[in-house]
């Protein structure tokens, strides 16, 4: 915060928050965004968020570039890195499946494995072109903790 001296015949103060650095994304929108922006609010180097998470540096730099896009693997290093699940809220059941899934790191061939299906049958549920049986529903809530 920046502050001016009151003047003799004025009391008033003025004060405004420190503009944000330039190298702090315009707008948060993907995970390199939200990554970027945690790193530089706790004034770390790349190097040490990619030990942090498990990658390399130069893989950090591309995400916050947005040159590539995390692995599913590497989002749940990245939301307890970043201490929240910056994926966008599931407003569908296939959007739930694909976020939860998301957030555990899961492939859909690995959730597959997981729920014990076939893995078209994860495609299938989340491009919405089946509903899960109501038994599979009840794996998949045990398994994914959907409510």
């Amino acid at each position: 915060m920046t502050l001016i001296p009151a003047l003799p015949f004025c009391h008033a103060e003025l004060r405004a928050p420190k503009p944000k650095s330039e190298r702090y994304p315009k707008e948060i929108s993907t995970l390199g965004d939200h990554i970027r922006t945690h790193r530089l609010d706790l004034n770390l180097l790349q190097e040490q968020v990619a030990n942090q998470i498990g990658v390399h540096k130069m893989t950090i730099n591309c995400w916050e570039g947005n040159a590539t896009v995390p692995e599913v693997r590497y989002v749940p290093a990245i939301i307890q890195f970043l201490g929240y699940n910056p994926l966008p809220a599931a407003n569908s059941l296939p959007e739930c499946l694909a976020m939860a899934r998301m957030a555990l790191g899961l492939s859909q061939r690995k959730m597959a494995e997981t729920l014990g299906v076939d893995p078209a049958t994860i495609q299938d549920w989340e491009a919405g072109r089946h509903q899960p049986a109501k038994k599979s529903l009840e794996v998949i809530r045990r398994v994914l903790e959907i409510r």
